[in-house]
This record gives C-alpha cells, sequence and structure tokens, in this order.
C-alpha cells in the first residue's frame, strides 16, 4: 500500500479486562471517542471537526491504525475481541487484494472458478501478464523467450511508493537484480518480486505518462458493498514519455509515484503534477468521443468490481472492519484501462491545496458512510444499514444484495454506480455502467 502517515504511537493491541463490558454499550451521540496511531494530518482533522474525543484506553469506538496494527490486533494470540460498538479502517487480511502477487493469485482463480462465457469481458485481459519471482521463474523465462522484444516492470510485492521497480528488456538482468538495486531509491532486499509485461503503449497527455488513483470503500465483502469516490485524480510525469532502451533507469519518464515525481526539478507544487478525474474526461471526450470515453470509464468500474468479487470468498469478512483502498489504473492508447495495484493505505500526506480539501472531504464522507450518524443503538455492521446510498462524494459502485434482489425480481441488476449516482459523477458521465454484460 502507499504510505499513511507516520505512526506515532503504537496502537495497543491488548486487551483491558473491562473492554468488553465498556464497549458492549453504544456510545451517545457526542460521546464517540476515537484511538489512532497517526498524529495531525487529515485523518485527526476529521476526528476533531466531527466532535469526537480522543483515548489513549481501549474504550474507543472509531479507530485507524495502520496495517501492522491491525495485524497484530487481529491476530490470535493477541487477546482482542473488538466490542459491539467497536469499528477499523482494514479487514485483517485485506493483502488478499492489496499485495501484489496475492491479488494476481486470486484473480487468475476467480476466472477459473467463474469461467469465461463467449459473452464475458474477462478482468483477465485488464491485468498485464504477471509472474511472481522467484516461484515462476520457469515460466516467465518461457514467455519472455516467446516476445523476447518485449519490456517487463519488476516490483517487490511489498513496498510502495515506487521503491525497487525497475524495467528489463534482458534475461541477465533478473540474474542481477537482487545483487543490483539499479534505482538510487530502491533498498537493498531481496524481497520477493512480482514482473509484469510492460504497457508501453501508455496514453500520453502533451506527451507525458499518467496513472490514475480512485479511491474505491468497501464497507462489506459478503455481500459486496462498494463506494467509489467521485474526486479521482491522474498523477503525471514530468518528463516526456519514450521507451528508448537507453532512458528505461529514468524514473521521471516511467514511475507517476508523486514521492518520485516530486524531486524532479521540473515538479510543479502548486498543482502537484495531478488532474482532477473530470478533467480527464472533458479531455477524452474532446480528443477520443464520448462513446470511446464512457466505454473506458466502464471497463474501469467492471474492472474494480470484479476484483473485488475475485477476493470476496477469501478476505475475512468482519463487521468491525470497513477499508479505502487506493486503486491504480493505467490506460494505454487504444483506451483500455488496466489495473496496476491496489493500495490498503492510499497516501492520505498532502501536497497541495486543492489536495488537503480534497483528501479531508475524503476522510470525513467515509465516516458519514460507515459510523452511524445518530444513534448507535441499532448498529450492527453495514450489512444491516440498508442499501447503499450515495453520500458526500460516495455514489455507490456494487450493493451485490440490491443487485441480487433486483435479479430475482426479474430486472436486469444495474451494476456499477446503479443506485443514486449523481449526474455530475464525472467517473459515469453519461454511461450507466452495467456489471456482467
Amino acid at each position: 500500500g502507499g504510505a499513511a502517515d507516520k505512526p506515532q504511537s503504537k496502537a495497543k493491541s491488548s486487551s483491558s479486562s473491562g473492554q468488553s463490558s465498556l464497549l458492549s454499550r453504544p456510545p451517545k451521540p457526542g460521546n464517540v471517542k476515537y484511538r489512532a496511531d497517526v498524529s495531525g494530518g487529515v485523518v485527526i482533522s476529521a476526528f476533531d471537526r466531527n466532535g469526537w474525543m480522543t483515548t489513549d484506553s481501549d474504550d474507543w469506538n472509531v479507530g485507524w491504525f495502520n496495517v501492522n496494527n491491525i495485524r497484530a490486533m487481529f491476530h490470535p494470540d493477541s487477546g482482542v475481541r473488538l466490542g459491539d460498538y467497536q469499528m477499523v479502517n482494514h479487514f485483517p487480511n485485506h493483502w488478499e487484494l492489496t499485495r501484489k502477487d496475492t491479488m494476481v493469485k486470486n484473480i487468475k482463480r476467480y476466472m477459473r472458478e467463474t469461467g469465461k462465457d463467449a459473452d464475458s469481458d474477462p478482468i483477465d485481459r485488464y491485468i498485464p501478464v504477471t509472474y511472481s519471482l522467484p516461484a515462476d521463474y520457469n515460466m516467465f523465462v518461457e514467455e519472455f523467450k516467446r516476445n523476447p522484444s518485449a519490456m517487463w516492470i519488476m516490483k517487490p510485492t511489498n513496498l510502495a511508493q515506487g521503491k525497487g521497480i525497475f524495467i528489463i528488456t534482458k534475461l541477465s538482468q533478473i540474474k542481477k537484480w537482487s545483487q543490483n538495486p539499479r534505482w538510487a531509491n530502491a533498498p537493498p532486499t531481496r524481497a520477493s518480486y512480482i514482473i509484469s509485461r510492460y504497457i508501453e503503449n501508455p496514453l500520453l497527455v502533451g506527451g507525458k505518462k499518467f496513472d490514475l488513483r480512485l479511491y474505491i470503500l468497501v464497507t462489506s465483502y459478503r455481500p459486496l458493498r462498494a463506494y467509489e469516490c467521485i474526486h479521482g485524480f491522474a498523477r503525471f510525469c514530468n518528463a516526456k514519455y519514450t521507451s528508448d532502451i537507453g532512458e528505461l533507469d529514468n524514473p521521471f519518464i516511467h514511475l507517476t509515484n508523486v514521492a518520485i515525481q516530486k524531486h524532479n526539478e521540473d515538479y510543479n507544487s502548486a498543482h502537484g503534477g495531478k488532474w482532477h478525474v473530470r478533467d480527464l474526461r472533458t479531455y477524452l471526450e474532446a480528443t477520443r468521443g464520448i462513446e470511446a470515453t464512457d466505454r473506458l470509464f466502464s471497463q474501469m468500474n467492471q474492472l474494480i468490481i470484479h476484483s473485488l468479487l475475485a477476493c470476496q470468498n477469501v478476505i475475512m469478512n468482519d463487521r468491525h472492519c470497513y477499508e479505502c483502498y487506493g486503486y491504480d489504473l493505467l490506460i494505454d492508447d487504444d483506451l483500455k484501462p488496466w489495473l496496476v495495484e491496489v493500495n490498503a493505505s492510499p497516501s492520505l500526506s498532502t501536497t497541495t491545496k486543492s489536495d488537503r480539501i480534497m483528501k479531508q472531504n475524503l476522510m470525513s464522507d467515509i465516516f458519514k458512510i460507515v459510523v452511524p450518524q445518530d444513534s448507535w443503538t441499532e448498529w450492527r455492521g453495514a450489512v444491516h444499514s440498508g442499501p447503499c446510498k450515495a453520500t458526500g462524494s460516495f455514489v455507490v459502485l456494487y450493493d451485490e444484495a440490491a443487485e441480487d434482489e433486483k435479479r430475482k425480481n426479474g430486472g436486469a441488476g444495474g451494476g456499477a454506480g446503479s443506485s443514486g449516482a449523481g449526474e455530475d459523477d464525472p467517473l459515469r458521465g453519461s454511461a450507466r455502467s452495467s456489471l456482467g454484460k
């Protein structure tokens, strides 16, 4: 995942003996307590704006912890059992979706289980050919020999912000990678890697490569309840794109991560090299036409839904959990979307004023959806809170129970964004995506 704010203190994962009695009573409005392992930033300001009180003991209702502290909390030996009125910001084994290797494995399994009927548009068409190293080395070599002129991109399975990534065109380069991290910011790690076909024909705007960061909030996996934030953005490289062999080591051409681009002398700190997804949509409608643009955005929504469904049966669905993922997608010159990765902790640090406002609103809207707004008395988790509703900057991406109900009643099921998406939603525009076409 991307970097969350640095934790300033550890979340205690020890359970005080009085915890269950404390938290078997719902908090009164105005008496909600939070606990977090970040200090300052948009997360804490969202808590404070809601009038919630901070606590250092185990009597919190809303917890915001990094993935390591969540893992410790849900570990069988931790002794922690969350109370009826507690919620946290990660699912226990989110890495089934957010680690690059497990995501690919789950999607491949999902494809085998669901089968590819002739009319379907299988999700693996939208994921670059990918292998885990060292485990799949022999299979990779066979594929490499079939396409000897292809470019491949290697990434550590568990790092973020563009660390340890490099592009290769020769098998001999793989043999060297463990001893020779070629990129200055690559930690000298022997962590397992994945290697994927590099998308050599990315869509360029002004000659520059970009990717998309979209925020997806999941409040339940079974049934799947997913929301999409309309304020996604494109992140641009500072240098013009080229696939010249001599420039493969230049991260300013190939890697869109802000953590890398901000070190380039051409980095613009006023807009941070970012475009709102609405601006991208307007640009594409003007240059490629409305129909092609609608198809692209519909495919992106389908891709996200199917990636969640692919992990649906392996994620531990806990009613105390919700998660906001940072989806990274790349668009190629044929207007085809590619799923690059899913981040469990999308960066909430802010580089520009508009970035700060967007992320403050993102946090505020997440809590409007996941935290009871009136009374906690009846709260039994997202599944028992009625149909998903568009809220703030979030539109409904997929409400599985509502879709099943529609199908039972003879409807086709509206699919992505069918429940209350606003007309000003740039991710959907004039098109209504429909799942399973």
